[in-house]
């Protein structure tokens, strides 16, 4: 695992496709976990709250956005024809502010959606598409996004849909098991997927190759992985790789076969296992979950600011997740040995709703003050720990510092650290306030003295220094 990536600990994906016009996916469920742990599949994909999975919820008759775009649109209205519109307002969008909020927010890297399973390239590619050759941007948005996030010192990685592409299918996606077969299939497709991750590779050279769902089992995996890492010796590569056999989709159209993929399929997605590993890569993406303790692959819990990825004009400010929550979420996942990767929607034109901006932003603000136990931190002994008046903490460790912290704001007059044997010498210091506190060991336990109530915060930050 390359040096910068396992430090790295908090990066930011974008979700910018045709969608974003219409913009539009039931809400009031929950997040797609919830949906799928109460409802099932079937349920959820015809509800599907990824504004992004927009195309596939159209295709199922009866569903949400089905009766929506027959109101707002008709039914004849094309989903490709949004490019038009796309492409009309692309001229407004502006990737400077975008790289600067994201800076600001404290992330050290980016994975832009060069392409989603609509099959809409956010690039004018040498290799178009052979079904809607007019399938992309007039402006390439990979090379300044790229450029923008690169000049302000992040490092720029590329998402790309591997093995959906719905310019080349016609029929929805209604469960688990039809992932396995709903998927431009023979060697054609494979090229012109592999042509694109080459043609980014050679071109921007990204530090992060994000596939999402599978990839073609008619293209080489291990000759594009094989150049990958020979121009980006210090990249690195995501899980969702596997390649679907056809005895396996043939298997998944039987009835019991149908049966046991959709009980698997829900079972992974629903325990951090989006797609099976069924061969190299360097860390797993399990998707609005985390993990009960530290893990000993390296892991980036993926989701969005919301429910879902691409914008949605149904979400409401309820529906994201606030700005403690979301500081509370980046030091579990660090505390475990993952990264975050937290998605932004952007509207037509590239304008970043208010709400998002206000996440990423009072994130940042306690990354300003905090950023020294989540930057290059390991995992200590144990991530989760407590103290004596019920307030969670969590670990993390770099160099000699022990890190804890604390859920919440302690009061003042005696914090109890449990289990945590700090030798005599060590030095007690809040983050963000000068000077060492008062304490003494208590056993195992850790006794701090607060003559002052520290600043309100999601995380309050202790440094124990030097911790043996």
């Amino acid at each position: 695992m390359p040096q910068w990536y396992d430090g790295a600990k908090f990066g930011i994906m974008v979700h910018w496709s045709l969608a974003c016009v219409p913009a539009y996916a039931p809400t009031g469920r929950g997040d797609i976990v919830e949906i799928l742990r109460r409802y099932g599949a079937r349920e959820m994909l015809a509800n599907q709250p990824y504004a992004e999975w927009y195309l596939n919820s159209l295709r199922i008759e009866g569903s949400p956005v089905y009766e929506y775009h027959r109101e707002k649109y008709g039914a004849d209205f094309d989903y490709y024809r949004f490019s038009e519109e796309f492409n009309e307002h692309l001229g407004e969008w502006d990737p400077g502010s975008w790289a600067e909020l994201f800076s600001q927010a404290g992330a050290r890297y980016v994975v832009y959606v060069t392409k989603h399973h609509d099959g809409f390239l956010l690039w004018p590619s040498r290799h178009p598409n052979p079904v809607e050759p007019d399938l992309c941007t007039t402006r390439n948005t990979v090379e300044e996004l790229s450029g923008a996030v690169r000049e302000r010192g992040m490092r720029m990685g590329f998402y790309y849909s591997s093995l959906l592409d719905w310019s080349f299918t016609e029929k929805p996606i209604v469960d688990m098991a039809s992932v396995l077969n709903n998927w431009p299939t023979g060697k054609g497709y494979a090229d012109y997927s592999v042509s694109h991750w080459r043609e980014l590779i050679d071109t921007w050279a990204p530090d992060v190759l994000w596939s999402d769902i599978g990839f073609p089992h008619d293209g080489d995996l291990y000759s594009l992985f094989a150049h990958y890492y020979n121009t980006v010796p210090e990249g690195v590569v995501n899980d969702r790789w596997a390649t679907i056999s056809r005895p396996m989709q043939w298997l998944a159209q039987t009835r019991p076969g149908n049966a046991v993929a959709n009980r698997m399929g829900t079972w992974m997605f629903i325990n951090g296992a989006t797609t099976p590993v069924l061969g190299h890569c360097d860390y797993i993406t399990p998707e609005y979950a985390v993990f009960s303790g530290i893990k000993k692959k390296k892991w980036e819990c993926v989701r969005g600011i919301g429910t879902s990825f691409g914008f949605n004009q149904r979400e409401r400010p309820e529906n994201f997740i606030s700005v403690r929550d979301l500081v509370r979420l980046l030091v579990d996942v660090v505390s475990k040995n993952g990264n975050l990767l937290l998605n932004v929607g952007p509207k037509v034109g590239g304008s970043i709703p208010e709400v998002q901006i206000d996440r990423l932003k009072g994130l940042g603000a306690w990354m300003d003050v905090n950023s020294e136990a989540i930057y290059d931190t390991r995992p200590w002994v144990r991530a989760e720990g407590s103290t004596e008046d019920g307030l969670e903490a969590r670990f993390t460790h770099k160099g000699r510092d022990l890190y804890v912290l604390v859920f919440g704001v302690p009061g003042t007059g005696k914090l109890v650290i449990e289990d945590v044997p700090a030798a005599a010498v060590s030095e007690v210091s809040l983050l963000g306030r000068d000077g060492a506190l008062d304490w003494r060991p208590r056993g195992s336990d850790m006794v701090i003295s607060l003559e002052e109530k520290p600043t309100d915060q999601p995380v309050t930050v202790f440094r124990v220094s030097p911790f043996e």
